[in-house]
């Protein structure tokens, strides 16, 4: 009871320091927030001392940060959110309307994200069920080339081509269903790539436990266990999937701003910029609340499925010790990265040609030239010492804090909550205020955010670890607790996080390049991937190589990445396991427990 209540007292001090960080943020940004909402309300008129002033009095901040923190606070106690500092109107009914439209996209986006994620496991799915998975580990480069795709990039081509060349969906607005669509698609087809992969990566594992053996020899039908062994998995999916409902409804920034959606993200994004603070406190303040109640939701939910073998301490490994897979492919797309960069380097990415506007690929040219004549090639090599170092380098150091944050989860599961509950734009905004602007801003916004599915990820993996078999035999040796960490909970558990991580690795980079997107990012004439997509994006319809060229470099990293990821197994102890009654205790007590299994998994009794 006490670690609730502990727990409980961390998220809220957490959710408040937060909002009150958003609402210093005028003053930690050192920039008078009257004449910031002056050119938001009239850009034109002049901002005089005495115009200032009357702004001043007019929304109470003369009284300083402290005033208006308390009478904000105190007003929300009273259920009175405040009026916007720009448009004057009440902030709360604006931003539950806001928050509407992000939660019925949300929505559509996890169906489209669970189909896309189904089919991504349907092979692995179908083998297993028919017993001849054997030891098989997906491939996973198509996945990987959809997880690597800019969602900006994304909503861009299907506006374009599905929204106004072909006609078949609206492209813009928000006034019914079938506005939902595109966005959806945006949205949920890099994120159910992702969720996808995660799934494909545990669903061996199911397959190789007892119960699925105890019920293929009694007859059951292999959809029968099919379905199971998604169940099995599905709890250590949870946590990310919690994360994903909060960063599909306040990170869409991107594609709202494409589509003109009216969601939570971009009113949030708008008010940050205004610097309107009672619009942008609520805002955040929704999103904390959405992502404590996703959290709690899932962890239920979890529970639901898993049943009393993880109170007991019944359950499998999924992560058994396997040989690494081989294969050419992580060679081969690593060769063919290492060409373009190389070929890239050799080329001036400044060299103007206006003469050459928008040409298309040729062997002057091979990725063709951009809106000023300059040689995309040269530009996406160029770009790649950043982009590619630097979202290596966040990665690495996401995967060492999430595995470390992952070991106390009661620590930070409320820490990652409201990290995640945060879209990177306004994170990108509060790094910009307290560090001010540079080169750095960028990789410091994305690595405040990029820890928070890795430890999430951890900390399921290592609750299910932790009630498996093994481990209860091994604890019954008398073994003890740095024993475990060390030689069975951490070698079960980092394999699959550092795929994770692998996998996110394009996403960094596209983290970066959203950024990009939005001006908060490099600035020109850099040419780092994600503002050659934002300054080329403009020409997608004209120039379609222009933004296919650093989109097709973004997939191939992705591929290496998720190809790479799959020689990282856990590998098999030559060393003399210990025993119970001489039998291993890594498989001694599930091989007994077979001869009683059940046709159903251990969650499922």
């Amino acid at each position: 009871m006490r670690q609730r209540v502990a727990t409980l007292v961390w998220r809220v001090l957490l959710a408040a320091g937060l909002v009150c960080g958003v609402g210093l943020l005028p003053w930690l940004t050192r920039t008078d927030p009257a004449y910031t909402v002056l050119k938001a309300r009239s850009a034109e008129r002049e901002p005089t001392p005495e115009v200032l002033a009357d702004i001043r009095r007019q929304l109470g901040i003369d009284g300083g940060p402290r005033h208006v923190l308390t009478g904000w606070l105190g007003g929300l106690l009273r259920g009175d959110a405040g009026q916007s500092w720009i448009s004057g109107a009440d902030v709360l009914p604006g931003v539950l309307r806001a928050l509407g439209a992000s939660l019925l996209l949300m929505a559509v986006a996890l169906l489209v994200a669970v189909l896309v994620a189904g089919a991504i496991c349907a092979r692995t799915l179908r083998l297993g069920a028919r017993r001849r998975l054997g030891g098989r580990r997906g491939g996973g480069s198509g996945s990987a080339v959809l997880a690597a795709l800019p969602e900006f990039l994304v909503a861009s081509v299907l506006a374009t081509v599905v929204g106004v060349q072909l006609g078949w969906l609206p492209a813009l607005g928000w006034y019914g269903p079938q506005w939902t669509v595109l966005p959806a698609l945006a949205l949920g087809l890099p994120a159910g790539a992702v969720l996808g992969r995660l799934l494909d990566d545990l669903l061996p594992g199911a397959f190789g436990e007892p119960w699925a053996l105890a019920a293929a020899a009694r007859g059951l039908t292999g959809r029968s266990i099919a379905r199971q062994a998604v169940r099995r998995c599905v709890p250590a999916l949870l946590p990310n999937l919690g994360l994903f409902v909060v960063g599909l409804t306040g990170g869409a920034v991107a594609v709202e701003q494409v589509f003109d959606i009216p969601g939570l993200g971009r009113t949030t994004l708008q008010a940050a910029l205004a610097q309107d603070l009672p619009v942008l406190q609520v805002g955040t303040l929704a999103l904390v609340l959405l992502a404590a109640l996703a959290t709690g939701t899932t962890r239920v939910a979890a529970r639901l499925l898993t049943g009393p073998a993880l109170r007991d301490g019944a359950l499998s490994s999924l992560h058994r010790p396997a040989p690494p897979a081989g294969g050419l492919l992580p060679l081969l797309y690593g060769a063919l990265l290492l060409a373009v960069v190389g070929t890239g380097l050799a080329r001036d990415p400044l060299a103007l040609d206006t003469g050459r506007r928008l040409r298309a690929p040729s062997l002057d040219h091979p990725f063709g030239t951009d809106a000023l004549g300059r040689d995309l090639l040269a530009r996406v090599g160029h770009g790649a010492l950043d982009t590619l170092l630097l979202a290596a380098a966040i990665s690495a150091a996401a995967l060492l804090a999430g595995v470390l944050l992952g070991l106390v989860p009661r620590v930070s599961a409320p820490l990652v909550d409201t990290v995640n509950a945060v879209p990177p734009v306004l994170v990108a905004l509060l790094v910009t205020a307290v560090a001010g602007s540079g080169a750095a801003t960028p990789a410091l916004a994305v690595g405040a955010v990029a820890w928070a599915p890795l430890a999430a990820h951890t900390a399921s993996l290592l609750r299910q670890e932790r009630a498996t078999l093994h481990i209860t035999a091994t604890q019954g040796l008398g073994a003890g607790r740095v024993h475990l960490l060390r030689y069975e909970l951490l070698p079960a558990v980092v394999p699959p996080v550092l795929r994770h991580a692998l996998l996110r690795l394009p996403g960094v980079a596209l983290a970066l390049a959203s950024l990009g997107f939005l001006g908060l990012g490099a600035q020109p004439p850099s040419p780092e991937w994600g503002l050659l997509l934002a300054e080329n994006q403009p020409y997608a319809e004209r120039a379609p190589w222009a933004v296919l060229a650093p989109a097709a470099v973004l997939a191939l990293l992705g591929a290496l990445a998720v190809s790479a990821a799959g020689g990282l197994r856990r590998p098999s102890r030559r060393r003399a396991a210990p025993t119970v009654d001489g039998v291993d205790k890594d498989t001694g007590a599930e091989r007994r427990s077979m001869a009683a299994a059940e046709s159903e998994p251990a969650g499922a009794r």
